[in-house]
């Protein structure tokens, strides 16, 4: 993973505190399933076991995912400036209708919550765009063009 991945203070502080979770309390939780699985006896053909083994690499791949995550993150913070960046909340004008969306990191991304990645189509075309300017972007839809009302 070479490149950053953008967080806001909050998600990182989030992300930070699900690894402590994972390190501490569910994997505490696991080996005491994976224990009791392994006294039901013939693990060949023991579920519980074969189970409590699945849940253990799920736990062990997100504690590294996040791990690396943590480790490479840029942590942003909302501030307001001239042109739309990381963090930033924009609001956006299309045929007379207007839309708010704050620009995050790809993990943080949430269309329901108006969160959009930097990484999108949308997040690459308003990045850098200034109150006032138009843009243009390709969406499955075809081509959205859109004018930057407000930076925040």
């Amino acid at each position: 993973m070479n490149e950053h991945e953008y967080l806001t203070k909050e998600k990182f502080d989030e992300f930070t505190k699900e690894l402590a979770d994972l390190k501490g309390i569910r994997r505490k939780e696991v080996a005491e399933f994976l224990e009791y699985a392994k006294s039901l006896g013939d693990l060949f053909e023991n579920a519980e076991y074969h189970e409590a083994r699945d849940v253990q690499a799920n736990v062990e791949d997100r504690i590294a995912k996040l791990e690396e995550l943590l480790k490479t993150a840029e942590v942003v913070s909302s501030h307001a400036t001239n042109a739309v960046n990381i963090g930033s909340v924009v609001t956006v004008e299309k045929e007379g209708k207007k839309s708010t969306y704050t620009i995050v990191g790809s993990e943080e991304a949430n269309v329901v919550a108006n969160k959009i990645s930097i990484k999108s189509p949308f997040g690459q075309a308003v990045l850098a765009k200034k109150k006032g300017e138009e843009f243009t972007f390709m969406s499955p839809a075809g081509a959205l063009s859109y004018k930057v009302t407000d930076i925040k």
